[in-house]
């Protein structure tokens, strides 16, 4: 079949990042609208005898020189001659992202980025920001008679095209081909940002740079409480607090008031976030317990190029000197989880980032009143065990010798992957637990037995992970994304 598509753009250079932003978004618009009207147009009867095809816009750069740049650059660099290209969606979301990516580029080569449309097909599904059932107002009866021929009239989502072969390391790049320039392409990024709204029951605008992801309901309790008191007080900073079914709490000193609906039944993994200009928020995800779980949600909110992230959740204590509510600065992860060991051998390191292990201290310091030797009263640093069993304290003696070969100090089951996959995007992460239960000294998680002294601790828990992002906020961006997080042939963008 012959393919009828939109008329072509013409690629074009530029210097300004503005201006650069406005023509991806002109591309994107433009294209995305084209899929859009000819859809409807098929679902209402409409005959066609084409293939129908619009693509995704493109960033490209090319240099040919191998002049040595700032060697404190983590990103914004590329590693060598040649070309170097990514195609894009949704510039909207990401205009501040895109648009420091590629004044960087601009300003480190001293050549302009050219914009253009790439051969990527954006797949119809993807043409609509949320669900294509929903906005293109269909029903079941209505779409039965056209699902069996939409492959035959439009592109559809390829999960085969949507792996993480760039991040992963293993990516090979056909013969005369640009090099990557980001981590994703944009149908990965598509299929992300579509995740993100089915698990978390918010749209992927609301998301901000700063993640605190939990595995318990308390924690979710008192930030909700806290945003929704610092909003009603009219505070200086955030400007609104988004809850799933994107119900949106403003500002008192912006007019107060909310809009949306709760949904009557939570998402699996429910987001809240408390935003600010710019991203600069806070997004808090409770993703509930268990390895796949962290892998799951972590593989969506990486293609948002988060600033940071951190695990702030309990933990079983190890040690017989740890007592219900101290916590475990995590500097090391025993990988006992195996949701990431095709991607990320377990020979692979996952080093402590110094900017978020000083941050998560000193927050602790500065909640509890405790600095230097004295801290150790309720802080320890040291090893945790993520694992996949549950059940772990009643699987037999070896597993209690390998966590004491270890020198493991805590054991929970999510910390390394959100740990492993922050290493794996190049996301900066950091681990701060709170002890729940003591199974190997007879202190075991039943109902009634967290005493009270632990229930406080919640509160306290989470104000010490509030502050550590606001420590790392403080930090400058070339900082905080540590080169320890990037491989020697790596890709341009952060």
């Amino acid at each position: 079949m012959l393919v009828e598509t939109p008329p072509p753009f013409t690629t074009e250079a530029f210097v300004d990042a503005g201006a650069a932003v406005a023509r991806l978004e002109e591309i994107y618009e433009r294209n995305t609208r084209f899929l859009r009207d000819r859809f409807e147009a098929y679902v209402n009867g409409g005959a066609f005898t084409t293939r129908v095809r619009a693509c995704y816009p493109f960033v490209r750069m090319t240099t040919s020189t191998h002049a040595r740049l700032d060697s404190r650059l983590a990103y914004g660099f590329v590693a060598g001659p040649g070309v170097h290209e990514t195609s894009v969606t949704r510039p909207d979301i990401f205009r501040t992202y895109l648009t420091e990516q590629i004044e960087l580029l601009v300003k480190n080569h001293g050549v302009p980025v050219e914009i253009g449309e790439s051969n990527e097909p954006i797949p119809i599904h993807f043409a609509y920001r949320r669900d294509i059932n929903i906005e293109a107002a269909l029903t079941i009866a209505d779409s039965s008679a056209f699902t069996r021929t939409l492959r035959d009239v439009f592109d559809t989502p390829d999960l085969a095209a949507m792996d993480d072969a760039i991040a992963d390391g293993t990516f090979e790049l056909p013969p005369g081909a640009p090099e990557p320039l980001s981590l994703f392409r944009a149908a990965r990024v598509d299929y992300s940002l579509r995740r993100l709204y089915h698990y978390t029951g918010t749209d992927p605008e609301h998301f901000q740079n700063f993640v605190i992801f939990t595995n318990y309901q308390f924690y979710v309790d008192a930030f909700v409480q806290l945003c929704q008191q610092r909003l009603a007080s009219g505070e200086i900073g955030p400007d609104a607090f988004v809850a799933p079914g994107n119900a949106v709490t403003h500002n008192a000193r912006l007019g107060g008031g909310t809009t949306g609906i709760t949904p009557e039944r939570a998402p699996q993994m429910p987001a809240f976030h408390l935003v600010e200009p710019g991203y600069r928020g806070i997004t808090l995800i409770n993703i509930g317990t268990g390895p796949s779980n962290a892998r799951n949600v972590t593989d969506h909110v990486a293609v948002l190029r988060p600033h940071a992230w951190l695990m702030v959740g309990h933990c079983a204590g190890l040690r017989n000197t740890q007592r219900l509510g101290d916590y475990v600065l995590a500097h090391g992860y025993v990988r006992e989880d195996h949701v990431l060991d095709h991607e990320l051998p377990l020979w692979v390191p996952i080093p402590a980032l110094a900017e978020m292990q000083v941050a998560l201290e000193e927050a602790v310091g500065e909640v509890t009143g405790l600095t230097r030797f004295e801290l150790k009263r309720v802080m320890r640093t040291g090893t945790v065990a993520s694992v996949d069993n549950r059940n772990w304290e009643i699987s037999g003696p070896s597993v209690i010798r390998r966590l004491s070969q270890s020198r493991a100090i805590a054991l929970d089951m999510e910390s390394a992957a959100i740990a492993a996959n922050g290493y794996r995007f190049r996301v900066p992460y950091g681990t701060l637990l709170c002890v729940s239960d003591k199974p190997l000294h007879g202190e075991i998680k039943l109902a009634g037995m967290a005493s009270e002294f632990y229930r406080r601790r919640v509160g306290q828990h989470l104000e010490i992970g509030l502050r550590a992002l606001e420590r790392v906020k403080h930090q400058e961006s070339e900082r905080l994304h540590s080169r320890k997080l990037r491989s020697f042939a790596e890709v341009a963008f952060q």
